[in-house]
């Protein structure tokens, strides 16, 4: 369900644009910064995570300290774009936890995927065994990232 950001007031923006940073403030700390009391602040939180805005709250890792610091985005081309193939590839995609973002894109190729390994052998196993055999892949071009300049997550406009 999609919403129209008019329906967000400046006090529902900050909470947004708060949480989106530090996910683990107290209502108390949040209904602090974004100057409300805390029982309004708790009922704004409520609708915003009944509404689906906030879909969620989990733990950003580091992937570099994990080892994962190899990073490619690949241009997937499809044999055939009909929506069933599409649905196909977007559930197979969905399970290759290698994989960590996938979108369909409006160009020359049809997906960009980005794909978080160890290593470049690493990498070009999760290709070969997996990535290529993914319904209707056609053809594959890999990218590799040197540096991530701005990751992760996204951060909401801030409230006027």
């Amino acid at each position: 369900m999609q919403h129209d950001q008019d329906e967000f007031d400046r006090f529902d923006r900050a909470i947004l644009t708060t949480l989106a940073s530090e996910g683990r403030l107290s209502i108390t700390e949040l209904a602090r910064r974004i100057g409300l009391s805390k029982s309004p602040t708790q009922a704004r939180l409520r609708r915003l995570e009944d509404l689906g805005v906030i879909r969620g709250y989990r733990a950003i890792l580091d992937p570099i300290r994990l080892g994962l610091d190899h990073v490619a985005f690949v241009e997937v081309r499809m044999f055939d774009t009909r929506e069933a193939s599409l649905e196909d590839f977007n559930a197979a995609v969905a399970q290759v936890p290698e994989i960590e973002q996938v979108h369909l894109i409006a160009g020359n190729f049809d997906y960009l995927l980005k794909v978080r390994t160890a290593d470049m052998r690493s990498y070009r196993r999760v290709l070969a065994e997996k990535i290529s055999t993914l319904p209707n892949v056609s053809t594959t071009s890999t990218y590799v990232a040197m540096q991530a300049v701005k990751e992760p997550g996204i951060a909401p406009e801030t409230a006027e």
